[in-house]
């Protein structure tokens, strides 16, 4: 800012001669004066107005001249001080010159020479403020340039974000590295992993001959190739030109290298071929920007071109398979479903994508299983086919169903059922007519104590087989469906009576049995002798298999619209290896003693009970600690003997 002649000429000094010599000399040359006495008041006038000059006596009121000489030139080393000393000297004129002083001087003067030396002092601060003004464009220049230089990078981010095509981003990068450095051309070479050279991937002005040809370079004997070894940036500022390929020179170039994963891949430049126009490390710090943008988009776009090969390489697979998939998103909308599930569902070819499950899928099983949270069911197509579905909950993707076809398996089952059941209804009459006859021996003649022992092991092995030829019947009905009439049911009458008629067995044993219900159980829907069976199984195993004066507790909670079953007891525990199989047909457990007899089909039997009302049973077991075995039923809604 160019000062004005109205700008203020500060004096401060007690002195009245100084004070008269510059109201008589300075006043009729129209400079606008403000006189004062003391440091404080100069400083408050300063705080108001900067003044053109000030002229000031060594010696004030309430401090030094000098000292206040000195202060003032690190406020504003624009405005010029005169000092007026009482006597002038070598040492005087030396501290007068440290504190910044331009001109001392001593009355007497002369008019002429006062004014003069003004006058000199005045041009001294207009050449000060038009030197700081000049730096002042100056540093605003390069600021706005920077600015600019810092936005050109901004948006260059912002392309590399919003943008998955790595040609589109590199032509973004060319354009930045030429507009930011002021070159004529830009190349970007990278690095072949198979040759362990540098190739052309991307470029701006250059000419059509060396973009369509194979423009490639060797890095044992070129500056490219010295910034792939060192990872170090590469500045070639001459008047000369310089050879850094053959038919391709150069006045001025920057290499800077593209770094990923602290490996060098390659190299970003820019370069100078007609004009004599010199890089500077400011062009190199801007194209190192430029570079790590550019190493970003080639890795963002290897990373989604692998992810992209891997999602179709999974939707191929899953396209395959014979089993269907269906992954539904967070709000139960298909995003993708295969071949095999479209088969299974009978469904058209057409795109279901994003379409509703329920308005999509017909069949009451999978819609079940999405709404109600079950996680496996089998379900019932035509044409006689089974399907055994499951649910998957997977983060950050959905809900996955997967249909297998178990057809072949549930009819090889049917058969083996079908077999069992008619062997075993065979098997009756003969073990009947055994046992009479066996019966009848001791009424025809007297026996011996030996003859009546075999006797005893005939009846027993008779009864065992009797045993499991009703259980093996009464599977058969339940999984063929045949007790199919249900009503509602008290569960907790049925444990009370499970209970009664446990009682002896229990006190044999010197079982503790603790039973907790809560208050006012509500029902559930199924079949009262085949729940009864249930319950009676569970604590007949909790009995059987708890040595004697352990502890057996019954356990039934309420949760939502379902009922859970406890069966806990203090016994032997199932081997680790034992459980998945431990409600198999004809399996026991390892660790049954020879003392505990059974068929292998009580757990069996419980388990197509359960299922046959819907409901789920598993076990968790500890070796030597005991077993607990959970059963959930689902609670009586009204309704359910119209649906079921």
């Amino acid at each position: 800012m160019t000062a004005s002649f109205s700008d203020p000429i500060l004096v401060l000094t007690a002195d009245p001669q100084i004070n008269s010599l510059v109201e008589t000399l300075l006043q009729p040359e129209g400079f606008n004066i403000k006189i004062v006495s003391e440091i404080s008041e100069a400083r408050k006038a300063i705080n108001e107005k900067l003044p053109r000059l000030v002229i000031m006596g060594e010696r004030l009121p309430d401090g030094s001249g000098m000292a206040f000489a000195r202060e003032l030139n690190e406020i504003t080393a624009t405005t010029p001080v005169l000092l007026f000393v009482y006597q002038e000297s070598t040492s005087v004129l030396k501290q007068a010159i440290q504190a910044g002083v331009i001109d001392t001087f001593t009355l007497p003067i002369s008019g002429e020479n006062f004014l003069k030396m003004v006058r000199n002092g005045l041009a001294v601060g207009d050449r000060r403020r038009g030197w700081m003004q000049k730096e002042t464009r100056l540093a605003t220049a390069n600021l706005r340039s920077q600015m600019s230089d810092l936005e050109t990078l901004s948006r260059l981010s912002q392309s590399i974000t919003s943008q998955l095509d790595l040609d589109s981003v590199l032509s973004t990068v060319m354009d930045t590295a030429v507009s930011l450095t002021g070159a004529e051309e830009s190349s970007l070479l990278l690095l072949d992993e198979t040759s362990g050279e540098l190739y052309l991937r991307a470029s701006r002005n250059f000419n059509n001959e060396e973009t369509n040809q194979e423009f490639r370079m060797g890095i044992t004997d070129s500056l490219a190739g010295s910034v792939i070894r060192t990872g170090q940036p590469v500045l070639v500022d001459e008047e000369n030109l310089k050879k850094i390929k053959t038919d391709y020179l150069v006045y001025s170039l920057i290499y800077v290298p593209l770094r990923t994963h602290d490996r060098t891949v390659g190299v970003l430049g820019v370069d100078n071929r007609n004009l004599k126009k010199p890089f500077n490390d400011y062009h190199v710090r801007l194209l190192m920007a430029v570079a790590d943008f550019a190493a970003i988009a080639i890795e963002n776009a290897r990373t989604f071109s692998d992810t992209d090969n891997e999602r179709a390489r999974l939707e191929t697979i899953l396209t395959k398979v014979q089993d269907g998939v269906i992954i539904l998103d967070s709000e139960q909308k298909i995003v993708f479903i295969n071949q095999g599930a479209r088969e299974a569902l009978a469904l058209s070819d057409e795109d279901l994508s994003y379409q509703s499950t329920d308005a999509t899928v017909q069949i009451n099983e999978i819609l079940d299983l999405v709404t109600r949270g079950t996680t496996r069911a089998e379900i019932n197509l035509s044409e006689g086919r089974v399907m055994d579905a499951q649910v998957t909950e997977i983060a950050n993707v959905g809900t996955v169903i997967t249909l297998h076809d178990i057809s072949m398996f549930k009819e090889l089952d049917r058969a083996k059922s079908d077999f069992v059941n008619t062997v075993s209804h065979d098997l009756r009459t003969p073990l009947t007519t055994i046992l009479g006859y066996v019966e009848l021996v001791e009424r025809v003649g007297p026996v011996t104590d030996l003859q009546r022992e075999y006797i005893r092991h005939v009846q027993m092995s008779v009864h065992n087989i009797s045993n499991l030829v009703n259980d093996l019947l009464n599977l058969g009905r339940i999984e063929a469906g045949f007790d199919k009439h249900k009503e509602v049911v008290h569960i907790d009458r049925l444990i009370g009576e499970s209970c009664e008629n446990l009682k002896d067995q229990l006190a044999y044993k010197g079982h503790r049995l603790m039973v907790e219900i809560p208050p006012n159980l509500p029902p559930v829907w199924g079949s009262p002798i085949l729940l009864a069976q249930v319950i009676d199984n569970l604590l007949g195993n909790a009995i059987k298999y708890t040595p004697p004066g352990g502890q057996i507790f019954i356990k039934v909670d309420l949760e939502e619209d379902q009922m859970i079953l406890q069966f806990k007891d203090t016994g032997v525990g199932i081997p680790p290896m034992d459980l998945p199989f431990i409600f198999d047909k004809f399996f026991r457990a390892s660790n049954a003693s020879g003392e505990a007899s059974g068929t292998g089909l009580g757990l069996a039997i419980v388990k197509s009970i359960v299922e046959t009302h819907y409901g789920r049973i598993w076990v968790d077991s500890v070796l030597s600690q005991g077993s607990t075995f959970n059963v959930v039923l689902p609670l009586y809604v009204e309704g359910m003997e119209e649906k079921k």
